[in-house]
């Protein structure tokens, strides 16, 4: 009985000094405001510096402040010109299709197929290419977006014109 009353006593210690669980990261839509503040105004791919298209930018920012954004880049006049088309800024980890992309700079483009993009993904400061994944086509019907990424809650894709890549963040 005594044993019983002591634990009584003790387990509600026990339960109060237990470690909390790190808090789940909740993902929503960057503002325009938040894109801005992290985007550049021209990124650094390889070896130039390429204006990029603010209005474009899409991105999703989690509870700890971390953002995964990406933005059109003009890349007429420069050597990545059919290369690359998109600037990502990656600061949490996510999976675009089959493609790991750690936090960092990265740049995409694509090349149409008959009914689908064949999307490269490339390292942003040595041009590296890291994957590729294909996009399928959006039923119609979808709006048509220059890029869009869409948070978790609505979507979870990454849209390019008329069409998607599906992605994973850490935990899912």
């Amino acid at each position: 009985m005594r044993r019983l009353l002591l634990l009584c006593l003790l387990l509600p210690l026990s339960l109060a000094t237990a470690p909390a669980a790190p808090a789940k990261s909740t993902w929503r839509a960057a503002t325009p405001s938040e894109l801005a503040a992290a985007l550049p105004d021209r990124a650094q791919v390889v070896k130039e510096r390429i204006e990029t298209e603010m209005r474009t930018a899409s991105g999703i920012i989690d509870s700890h402040g971390k953002l995964i954004a990406g933005v059109v880049l003009i890349t007429a006049g420069y050597s990545a010109d059919g290369k690359y088309s998109h600037y990502v800024l990656v600061q949490a980890p996510i999976t675009i299709g089959n493609v790991r992309l750690a936090p960092g700079a990265y740049v995409f483009g694509w090349q149409r197929d008959q009914d689908s993009l064949m999307v490269k993904f490339y390292d942003a400061a040595t041009g590296t290419e890291l994957g590729d994944v294909v996009a399928h086509r959006l039923p119609t019907g979808s709006r048509v977006e220059s890029f869009r990424l869409w948070p978790p809650s609505d979507r979870q894709i990454v849209q390019i014109g008329r069409f998607a890549i599906p992605y994973k963040l850490p935990g899912q």
